[in-house]
């Protein structure tokens, strides 16, 4: 089959990043599936792994954890999955179910977590194998292209929104607006219509895109928005970002970081971060760490509730290393995906 591989750590400046390779198709174990890639999305986290910043376990590997694909060959212990079926596949690819977060349904922060793409081989491939258990239905409502960024965008934009823990009538920010950020503004006119919604973006484009999906006011990064925020969703792969948002937060407003790492660019911004500016009168700060089975299923049956229409744009498999270098430059509008079968 043919695969896009990440051979090593590099730092993101030339354009052949991953390389096309022909290795066999992957075998099962009694527990797992084998599907047919249709599409996979395009995330940031797939340049944290090719930057270091969370490593892959082993090279050469296969990134990719928004997978959609057709089941080819099941285990001997699967039920319920039968071939033919189309479903997908997120950032979890398994965890250990048995610790005291598996048990309250927080397996994202289980110790076991495995990351598809990053500790096991992942959908930039013509094949790939997923557990059974941790694979989901998608609704016949969504292409296949358009339910790749639902799998990990989608579903960590739903996951950022509910530890946001915001009501309608509310002042909400959100710093950054690509692939995850611009699901959220949907999500949060459907769910939230009375929500004020404030994007904070560096391109102009990226600006307007959000004040013409439904944003009252669009400014740069560092802008101060016109009304302090109950809360803000921050998916910058930086700090400048936060603590420029912490400045807009109300007293007792929250601001959640979604994003796996922060890269060290401007590491020396943290020490402007003010105590008294920033964090006083009970302002704080609250990360997402990966994401459920149950955010990804949740919001599938949402996003086709709601009829959620991604803003998608389409590239072939071996336009992996074009897709990526477009995300590592600001190139954003909506979600990128590459679209294999």
């Amino acid at each position: 089959m043919k695969a896009m591989t990440l051979k090593q750590i590099q730092k993101i400046k030339e354009k052949e990043l991953l390389e096309m390779s022909e290795i066999p198709v992957p075998e099962i174990l009694d527990d797992e599936i084998l599907l047919k890639v249709l599409t996979c999305g395009v995330c940031h986290t797939e340049l944290d792994e090719i930057e270091g910043r969370t490593a892959p376990a082993f090279f050469p590997i296969i990134l990719g954890h928004q997978v959609v694909g057709i089941v080819e060959k099941v285990g001997s212990k699967v039920k319920g999955i039968e071939i033919g079926q189309r479903v997908g596949v997120g950032w979890i690819y398994s965890a250990c179910g048995k610790c005291e977060f598996c048990k309250n349904g927080n397996e994202n922060l289980c110790i076991d977590f495995k990351a598809t793409g990053r500790d096991v081989n992942g959908g930039y491939a013509e094949y790939m194998v997923a557990k059974a258990d941790f694979v989901h239905r998608i609704p016949e409502f969504f292409s296949d292209v358009e339910a790749a960024p639902l799998l990990c965008a989608g579903a960590i934009g739903y996951r950022s929104l509910k530890l946001a823990g915001i009501k309608d009538g509310v002042k909400l920010g959100l710093i950054g607006f690509g692939a995850s950020n611009h699901l959220v503004l949907k999500m949060v006119k459907y769910r939230y219509p009375n929500v004020e919604v404030f994007v904070f973006a560096r391109n102009q484009n990226e600006r307007k895109f959000a004040v013409d999906i439904g944003a009252s006011w669009a400014g740069d990064i560092d802008e101060p928005s016109p009304e302090k925020l109950d809360s803000i969703i921050d998916t910058t792969p930086v700090w400048r970002p936060v603590v420029e948002g912490l400045k807009n937060l109300k007293a007792g407003g929250r601001l959640v970081i979604n994003a796996i790492r922060k890269e060290n660019v401007d590491k020396d911004y943290l020490l402007k971060l003010s105590y008294e500016e920033h964090l006083w009168l009970e302002r704080e700060i609250k990360s997402v760490a990966n994401v459920s089975r149950s955010d990804i299923s949740e919001f599938l049956t949402l996003a086709a509730e709601m009829k959620l229409k991604p803003h998608v744009q389409v590239f072939s498999l071996d336009e992996a290393n074009k897709a990526l270098l477009e995300l590592k430059e600001g190139k954003i509008k909506g979600a990128k995906v590459l679209k294999i079968s």
